[in-house]
């Protein structure tokens, strides 16, 4: 065997380059998916990690079923090779703190790949394809464990234990199966035609300047205006309950019994409810109203708990849960909107429930802007409005961000972090006329003003660079088409957490 540091010729070596380019410009798709699955197959006949407790080393571990056929972890098995290769490149420390998380993403990547890889032999099956005799048995001598000199060596083939080269040829034929799989999917979407009009749409390219409004500058003065206007929302409560899961009946017993004395309520609560605030003699803290919207559905049950006098008993009402009673620790007062943790609980609730309301109000600052802007030009009225004017492109139509454009997301703009599937977005930027600002746009927690300046073709070598890329990212795409068709097929009966956990759970 030559030297591992021994150096090819270097025209041997452009050459086998040229060769690998070559191929993979061709057909990626069939390239990629040959030389993995070669290497899993020859990986795992040299390398046995130890990466099963003892206690369940030799058994056949089943983690579901495709079709009713196993996914199994046993011996020589593509599960045993699959994660006898991922194991190889990353296998934890078992002093890390995060070792069983790491184990766990192992095995259910090659679950994963085990799943994937039975649906396609499913397939196949159903298909009538069997990869034959005399083929699989070319590719097995080629194999680097039969080769001696460059030369198949029978003496080689028949040192390997028989059932090990039996499943070695049954894994090699199988890999065929799955190649042809991958070259039909990948032989139906290849075409030149396609990849001239796709590159196509690199052009035509804009550049922008923009400014933005975020919403977390939305003034006090509103927040405290809108707590004006609905008082009801806000008011603040400190209550204490028992609810009760059982019966309402059971519910009432408790109530009569801390109405008589017989029991105390903050005894009551820690013997008879079962809630998280038993513990704590049913206090439930300091509340504003709207957070006792899940707790009280009912509107007007709701009222009459908030305006409970300090120490008064409410009757039993119905919850989510059950049933529950509560007493009011404090009788309610109006919220002061001077109180910075109080103003921020009503801005939560604006953010969450009247986004629509600030929405209105950016887009009002947005067109006052705007309208400055048409007067005394785009960079004054930004500084007179003390607002940051940012810049960016060029860049396509990409909506989506699709990876063979430049996307709106390397544009630099931390704004437009949520515009690649925002076709607002998108049809105004390439909607507007040139040095025209376009309507303001609600991107994320934004609303923006774009000001189109230029337009461009795309450069030549990056038209070339896509007609040359886009076979692979076709193949790339119908990849994960095919992972999750089989992922999320209905003969899939995943069982994967309920066996790891089998294994894992007391390690």
């Amino acid at each position: 065997m030559a030297s591992k540091d021994k150096k090819l010729p270097e025209k041997r070596d452009d050459s086998s380059k040229s060769e690998i380019l070559h191929r993979l410009k061709t057909r990626p798709f069939l390239f990629i998916g040959t030389v993995i699955v070669l290497v899993i197959v020859i990986i795992a006949f040299v390398f046995v990690p130890a990466i099963v407790p003892s206690a369940q080393r030799g058994q056949t571990l089943t983690f579901g079923y495709y079709n009713k056929v196993p996914i199994s972890y046993v011996r020589d098995s593509y599960f045993y090779q699959v994660l006898s290769s991922i194991s190889r490149e990353r296998q934890p420390s078992s002093d890390d703190p995060n070792y069983i998380w790491a184990l766990y993403q192992m095995w259910r990547q090659a679950y994963e790949e085990t799943a994937v890889h039975i649906g396609i032999m499913d397939e196949m099956k159903q298909a009538g394809y069997i990869a034959p005799e005399k083929v699989v048995d070319r590719e097995v001598a080629k194999l680097p464990m039969f080769n001696v000199n460059g030369k198949f060596s029978s003496a080689a083939y028949q040192s390997m234990e028989k059932t090990t080269r039996m499943n070695l040829w049954k894994q090699v034929q199988d890999s065929m199966v799955v190649t042809m799989y991958m070259s039909d999917l990948s032989d139906l979407k290849t075409s030149s035609n396609d990849a001239s009009f796709i590159s196509s749409m690199a052009s035509p390219q804009r550049t922008f300047d923009l400014v933005s409004f975020s919403f977390s500058s939305y003034p006090d003065s509103e927040i405290i205006s809108y707590a004006e206007a609905n008082p009801n929302l806000f008011k603040v409560v400190h209550l204490s309950i028992i609810t009760i899961y059982s019966s309402e009946r059971e519910a009432r017993q408790v109530l009569n019994a801390v109405k008589n004395g017989t029991s105390t309520f903050e005894e009551a609560a820690m013997t008879s409810s079962m809630d998280n605030y038993a513990d704590r003699g049913g206090d439930m803290g300091i509340r504003m109203a709207h957070e006792l919207m899940y707790d009280i559905g009912d509107e007007q049950t709701r009222a009459n708990i908030i305006n409970l006098a300090r120490g008064e008993l409410s009757d039993i009402i119905k919850v989510s849960t059950g049933w529950a009673f509560f007493r009011a620790e404090e009788t309610g007062y109006t919220a002061d909107t001077n109180d910075p943790a109080q103003l921020d609980k009503i801005r939560n609730y604006i953010m969450i429930y009247s986004r629509g309301q600030v929405e209105d109000w950016f887009i009002a600052e947005a067109e006052k802007f705007s309208s400055q802007a048409r007067e005394m030009g785009f960079d004054e009225a930004a500084a007179a409005g003390s607002l940051t004017k940012q810049n960016f492109g060029p860049i396509p139509l990409n909506y989506g961000n699709t990876a063979l454009f430049s996307s709106i997301s390397s544009a630099g703009v931390p704004e437009l972090a949520n515009a690649g599937t925002n076709q607002f977005f998108w049809r105004a930027a390439f909607s507007t006329p040139l040095n025209s600002l376009s309507i303001p746009i609600v991107v994320g927690e934004n609303v923006i003003v774009l000001l189109p300046l230029e337009e461009s073709d795309a450069e030549e070598n990056n038209i070339q660079f896509i007609e040359m890329y886009y076979p692979y990212w076709v193949n790339a795409g119908l990849e994960q088409s095919y992972r999750s068709y089989f992922l999320n097929n209905e003969k899939l009966d995943d069982r994967f957490g309920e066996t790891f956990w089998k294994i894992w759970g007391n390690q």
